[in-house]
């Protein structure tokens, strides 16, 4: 797995933030200087921050805990189904549902409906009904895969959420905060950073920053898993070996037992014997 640097970051664009007209103050400390009426980004700062929430999410990775990853502006959506996918791990690319994980309860139920809907899809069973029934049934399917189809095997609350711009994606942010999970943000010179637990100060508007942002991520995210699985297998070697070496050792004890007792018997014997005249 390789590192990412600040050339890495400064060759995508990173550190172009917002205009200084629609900044945050909050912000204020990430920023290096403004040229052109544009905030530019702190790129050491960026890098030294994006390396302790990588840390983050590969200790999650190798206990095997869920990441949720949010993105639903242009410019993320197709990078966070992509790596989301290539991790396994559930995401939002198209709209935040409201209640998403404040109210999992009724979402679970809608989730529920989606995968009757695709297994009937797949069975074959619209092309059994009217035409309208069926119509309507497939716009439903679209609807709730668009809404609901990244998360629909979360299974529960997830263990930490990845958000591309905390900005727009308020509303998870709100939630997340509500349920006190852990929140990795991508965070631009526009928004507030104070409700962030682990805060990525960089670009959120470029597609080739966001793409090397989550790529980043996820390889980090898969060298921890395999490293975690590999430690594992090791573990259980390593308990094998030692339940073999325990098994052994009182046949060890057994053969020994057994010598000692066939030397004291043969020492015995020439001592009773009687000594010819």
């Amino acid at each position: 797995m390789t590192k990412l640097t600040i050339r890495d970051f400064f060759k995508a664009g990173a550190h172009f933030g917002h205009k200084s007209c629609n900044w945050n103050p909050k912000m204020k400390r990430f920023i290096f200087e403004e040229r052109d009426k544009i905030h530019l980004i702190n790129l050491d700062i960026t890098l030294t921050m994006y390396n302790k929430a990588v840390e983050v999410l590969c200790n999650l990775a190798g206990k095997n805990a869920k990441v949720l990853f949010v993105g639903t502006k242009k410019a993320a959506q197709l990078t966070i189904a992509e790596q989301a996918k290539r991790i396994g791990m559930p995401y939002v690319d198209k709209r935040w549902l409201g209640g998403a994980l404040t109210n999992w309860k009724t979402v679970k139920l809608s989730i529920k409906k989606l995968k009757q809907l695709e297994i009937m899809e797949k069975d074959g069973a619209f092309e059994k009904m009217q035409k309208k029934e069926a119509l309507q049934l497939k716009r439903k399917l679209k609807k709730l895969q668009a809404n609901l189809g990244g998360i629909k095997d979360m299974n529960g609350i997830p263990n930490a959420i990845v958000i591309v711009d905390c900005h727009k994606e308020n509303i998870a942010l709100t939630e997340a905060r509500q349920l006190k999970i852990p929140v990795i943000g991508i965070v631009d010179t526009n928004t507030d950073p104070d409700n962030i637990d682990y805060v990525i100060p960089a670009n959120d508007d470029s597609k080739k920053a966001i793409t090397l942002y989550l790529t980043g991520m996820v390889d980090a995210m898969l060298a921890a898993k395999e490293t975690a699985k590999l430690t594992s297998v090791g573990k259980k070697e390593s308990g094998k070996t030692e339940t073999t070496v325990a098994k052994k050792a009182p046949a060890k004890k057994e053969a020994a037992d057994k010598t000692e007792t066939t030397v004291a018997t043969s020492k015995k014997d020439k001592v009773s014997a009687p000594t010819a005249k």
